[in-house]
C-alpha cells in the first residue's frame, strides 16, 4: 500500500485575516472616500483646471481621468466583494465568479510624458493615492486568491465588454445591501 502524502498549509495569511477583521473597515472607507473625492474633483475643480491646460496636457488629463476612474471603480468593486463575502451576503463561488471580472492593473501614464508637468498637483495627488491603494488591494488579492489557494490557477475571465461587466458587478454588490 502506497503511503499517502499530506501537505498541510499552516501559513498565516495576513491579508485574508485583515479582510475578515475590523481593520478592513479602514481600507474600505479609504477606498470609498477616494472614489468620492476623485468624482467630486473631476466634476468640479478638475473640470475648471482642465480648461486652462494646453491641448497636449488636456488630452493627457482626459486619458488619465479615464484611467483613474477605471482604477477606482475596479478597487471599489473588489472592496465591495470582500465586504459582501465577509458579511455572508455572497458565497465564495459567487465572489470568485464576480472577482474574475475585476482588474487591478490599471496603470497611469508615466510622469515623464509631455504635458504631465501642467497637470494640477491636487489631481496628481489623487492619482498617486489611487495607485498606492490599488497596489495594496492587488497585493491582498494576490495573497488571498492566488497564493492562498495553494497555488491553484485562478485564471481571469476576459470580458468582451468591461464597462458592462463593471456595471453588473457594482449592481450585484449594491443589491446585497
Amino acid at each position: 500500500m502506497a503511503e499517502q502524502e499530506f501537505h498541510v498549509d499552516n501559513t498565516i495569511r495576513l491579508a485574508e485575516r485583515m479582510v475578515r477583521s475590523e481593520s478592513f473597515n479602514h481600507l474600505y472607507d479609504e477606498g470609498m472616500s477616494l472614489v468620492e473625492e476623485a468624482a467630486s474633483y473631476l466634476d468640479g475643480e478638475g473640470r475648471e483646471a482642465a480648461r486652462r491646460l494646453s491641448r497636449i496636457a488636456a488630452t493627457l488629463y482626459a486619458a488619465e481621468s479615464m484611467r483613474l476612474t477605471t482604477r477606482l471603480m475596479q478597487v471599489a468593486s473588489w472592496l465591495l466583494l470582500q465586504r459582501a463575502s465577509r458579511s455572508g451576503e455572497m458565497t465564495l463561488e459567487q465572489v470568485l465568479s464576480e472577482k474574475a471580472k475585476v482588474r487591478l492593473d490599471t496603470d497611469s501614464a508615466p510622469e515623464s510624458v509631455t504635458g504631465w508637468d501642467e497637470i494640477p498637483l491636487s489631481y496628481c495627488d489623487i492619482v498617486h493615492r489611487s495607485l498606492r491603494l490599488q497596489a495594496r488591494v492587488r497585493q491582498m488579492d494576490n495573497e488571498i486568491y492566488h497564493e492562498g489557494a495553494g497555488g491553484a490557477d485562478q485564471r481571469r475571465i476576459l470580458s468582451v465588454n468591461p464597462v458592462s461587466d463593471q456595471i453588473t458587478l457594482l449592481a450585484t454588490a449594491f443589491s446585497h445591501n
